[in-house]
């Protein structure tokens, strides 16, 4: 199977990733364009959704309810703090677009009622994970300390040469606290726009084995196993993650033959 996909750009929303129609069964994928004046009404029906805002503002209205405007950047490379509406199941959103908007749209089942929630660049926090050449800044949009309750939603920067997520790691066995199952899909844009990165996904047994050249608008499904991701010499890279699962954030585990480079990144971090 492939688990790569291309947004094609297209005014309106675009479905990328339907369980069903992709690799997951629970984390449903698409990016939203609006014009300028556009407006767009939206049916979560038994999802819980997130409206990032990748670039551009846009007004939100849940139920009627108005929320405000969300968006303050003109590109993902900006800020690396994006703005995002939430919206739990059986909610209709209205939004109506202030600027030319492309928005990410991130949805999975729950199965009770959460309240919308409007969540601005001073709800986001940032950190700086890994070191170099393995380092990057990945921020934390929707988490648990969000109205989400199955929702974890980020995103990520890697400078030039630099690698992500590393060592390879995986959430697709329940054993917490260390391990959880989770769903997950990375996004990608590049500055300059004509760069590329490689994203590997793999499994112990090898039924997968898979390495992508992913470019401006590629997306990559991990329903299990092993991943990481480099950049190409002379790029920025980002990518949107988000994970869909019983437990919110990261609890994972990484690949024990290469587990040692953390232990690693530990010793650095102390010097």
């Amino acid at each position: 199977m492939n688990f790569k996909k291309t947004y094609i750009p297209a005014n309106g929303y675009t479905p990328l990733c339907q369980p069903g129609k992709c690799s997951l069964k629970d984390l449903e994928f698409g990016i939203l364009e609006l014009a300028p004046g556009q407006t767009a009404a939206w049916d979560t029906g038994e999802k819980e959704t997130a409206f990032v805002m990748l670039w551009g503002t846009c007004s939100f209205a849940a139920n009627g309810v108005d929320y405000g405007p969300l968006g303050v950047r003109a590109t993902v490379f900006a800020s690396p703090k994006a703005e995002c509406f939430y919206a739990g199941r059986h909610t209709r959103v209205d939004i109506t677009s202030r600027h030319f908007c492309k928005i990410a749209v991130c949805a999975t089942p729950l199965e009770e009622d959460t309240q919308p929630q409007a969540i601005h660049q001073a709800d986001v926090s940032v950190s700086r994970l890994g070191v170099k050449p393995w380092e990057r800044d990945t921020s934390f949009i929707v988490d648990s300390a969000t109205n989400a309750r199955k929702l974890t939603i980020g995103e990520a920067y890697v400078t030039p040469g630099n690698w992500a997520g590393f060592p390879p790691h995986k959430h697709d066995v329940d054993r917490m606290p260390i391990e959880c199952v989770a769903e997950e899909i990375y996004y990608f844009l590049f500055d300059p726009p004509q760069g590329f990165g490689v994203q590997c996904l793999y499994t112990d047994d090898g039924t997968i084995d898979e390495a992508y050249r992913v470019k401006n608008d590629d997306l990559v499904e991990f329903p299990y196993g092993y991943h990481t991701t480099v950049c190409a010499p002379g790029y920025n890279a980002y990518f949107l993650w988000l994970m869909a699962g019983q437990y919110q954030g990261f609890c994972r585990t990484n690949d024990p033959a290469h587990a040692w480079v953390a232990a690693v990144e530990n010793v650095i971090k102390k010097l």
